[in-house]
């Protein structure tokens, strides 16, 4: 077999490699990455490019942190992974952690965020035959809401897009189409095990709940014996400028999901319980083979530290503020500028049907932005984003609604 040295492989050849031999599944820009450095990424020819949506809510400390560095040196010396049949160090360590953080019992670690819903729903199942037999089964999800793309998150993704190609998926499903206490009223009865929620919608056009849609949610699990189901994968660990998005909501989860930016760019997911889940799950009944490994804890670990050593909370706050309100003077030009929304630095910006050229325009001129749910522009920089790039942003972003205004005069 010939041997290619892929430092050496022009765009080109990447395309035609990828084209004959992976499967068609992402509508990739054209944008070769090859490095990164705090909060921006580099193609092949050197081009800088801004980020700001950080590997989609991942790369929440920007590229090659010295401090994440030097742990995947370290640790990769060490022991990059062991069976889950045997200890590793760093796995109970985390798992305190992220427990006496979120006031959660237990915590099942993944590879990725539809595993660690994958590993909820298990729960919610489990707990509902426990109290109440096979019929209380019936797991609620919301309209527009992403949790993942395999066959059990996918049943609870409600966007036709996401589900039409699959059917049928798994049953006792049903959809809360209204954000409204008296449409959720409605959805509950005996048969409910779980009501699953994203505090904010992300794949949906980041979409904040109502808190007293979510506050009435937690008051109907606890009437009809059901468990809340927190999705956090992408707005959780600082995202929304608090460490959990549910604190915003002054209410506790009885299971939580965690990935993305919990192992800052390394494969990570947690599934987390409360005690009133700690039972649902024995020996033999779920389990994984890279879940919790000791190089992702360790650098999961060395994450939490840098959030909290370097007070990245409330700069996620500060800077959220601060882009909000720029966004908010450029709408003001610009009619074709929608809603604003969101918590922190998860920002959306409803713009219509002309937001992916939006990011096309964007891309071009060296920022990185991404269009969730066709017509949102979906902002997700780096905790470590200043002032000064948000500046950089705002003038790019100024101009090219500028000239798709000209152009579609």
């Amino acid at each position: 077999m010939e041997k290619t040295d892929p430092a050496q492989l022009k765009p080109e050849e990447i395309m035609a490699l990828e084209e004959k031999y992976l499967f068609p599944t992402y509508k990739r820009s054209e944008l070769f990455c090859d490095r990164g450095s705090g909060v921006y990424v580099y193609d092949l020819s050197g081009k800088r490019y801004l980020d700001f949506l950080a590997g989609i809510s991942v790369n929440s400390l920007g590229y090659n942190h010295p401090r994440l560095v030097r742990v995947l040196v370290e640790q990769g010396q060490r022991l990059i992974h062991s069976s889950n049949l045997f200890y590793n160090p760093f796995q109970g360590l985390l798992a305190k952690r992220l427990a006496e953080s979120s006031g959660m019992s237990k915590v099942f670690f993944t590879n990725s965020g539809t595993e660690a819903v994958e590993a909820a729903l298990k729960v919610a199942r489990a707990y509902g035959h426990a109290q109440g037999g096979e019929k209380k089964s019936v797991i609620l999800t919301l309209k527009n809401s992403f949790h993942g793309r395999t066959f059990g998150a996918l049943s609870i993704t409600t966007q036709e897009k996401y589900q039409a190609p699959f059917r049928p998926l798994v049953p006792d499903v049903e959809i809360v189409e209204d954000f409204t206490v008296s449409a959720l009223a409605k959805a509950f009865s005996d048969r409910v095990c779980a009501f699953v929620i994203e505090p904010v919608q992300g794949e949906g056009g980041v979409v904040p709940l109502p808190a007293e849609f979510v506050r009435a949610g937690r008051e109907l699990c606890d009437r009809y014996d059901a468990l809340l189901v927190v999705d956090e994968i992408q707005c959780g660990l600082g995202r929304t400028g608090k460490f959990y998005a549910f604190e915003h909501f002054g209410l506790k989860p009885d299971v939580l999901t965690l990935a993305k930016s919990l192992a800052a760019g390394y494969p990570l997911g947690a599934m987390l319980g409360s005690a009133r889940v700690a039972e649902c799950l024995k020996p033999g009944d779920h389990g994984t083979t890279f879940g919790g490994g000791p190089l992702a804890c360790r650098l999961a670990l060395e994450v939490l530290d840098i959030i909290e050593q370097e007070n990245l909370i409330s700069r996620v706050s500060e800077m959220g503020n601060y882009l909000i309100q720029g966004l908010r003077k450029i709408a003001s030009r610009h009619p074709m500028v929608g809603e604003i929304r969101g918590m922190g630095l998860m920002i959306g910006v409803e713009i219509g049907s002309a937001a992916k050229e939006v990011v096309n325009r964007l891309l071009a001129k060296g920022f990185i932005t991404n269009a969730a749910h066709d017509t949102v522009l979906r902002l997700l920089p780096p905790f470590i984003i200043s002032k000064n790039d948000i500046d950089e942003f705002l003038t790019a972003l100024d101009e090219v609604l500028s000239e798709i205004a000209r152009e579609t005069k």
